[in-house]
């Protein structure tokens, strides 16, 4: 039996981040989203804290570096046709900023953007992201920033 065939018996936690650099918020098209935009991120290693994933991942899949990280929500995904493979993720959604924008990609990344949060919405967006995005507009309608 191949690895790609065995099922994992739990769900896989997962970590994502809307970040703002001053050239707007980041988003991406990747691989594993059918071709759906989403944000940069991934799974949680055994003993690294959700703090560190979101970090490691942005390092690893884009080149930048995170500050600020705070929780936002957590999602669920069981089997969804959006993403690539079938699946049950827990997805723990955080935004952060970053100072640069500059982005380097992996091989995961097909193309990026630094937009707006209104026009990040005019992209053909996974739902996860699209809720994450609808999230921080509505804080945004509190306060300045994050």
């Amino acid at each position: 039996m191949s690895d790609a065939s065995v099922v994992p018996v739990r769900p896989l936690l997962c970590v994502g981040a809307l970040v703002r650099s001053p050239s707007g918020y980041l988003i991406v098209q990747t691989t594993k989203w059918r071709g759906s935009w989403g944000v940069p991120g991934g799974k949680v290693d055994y003993g690294e804290s959700l703090v560190q994933a979101v970090k490691r991942e942005f390092l690893e899949e884009v080149g930048l570096t995170l500050r600020g990280v705070r929780y936002a929500q957590m999602q669920e995904a069981i089997d969804s046709p959006e993403f690539y493979k079938n699946s049950h993720m827990l997805l723990l959604d955080f935004l952060a900023e970053t100072e640069g924008s500059e982005v380097t990609p992996n091989e995961e990344i097909v193309q990026w953007a630094w937009v707006s949060l209104e026009a990040a919405l005019t992209y053909p967006l996974n739902s996860y992201t699209r809720t994450l995005i609808e999230l921080a507009q509505r804080e945004l309608g509190v306060r300045e920033g994050f």
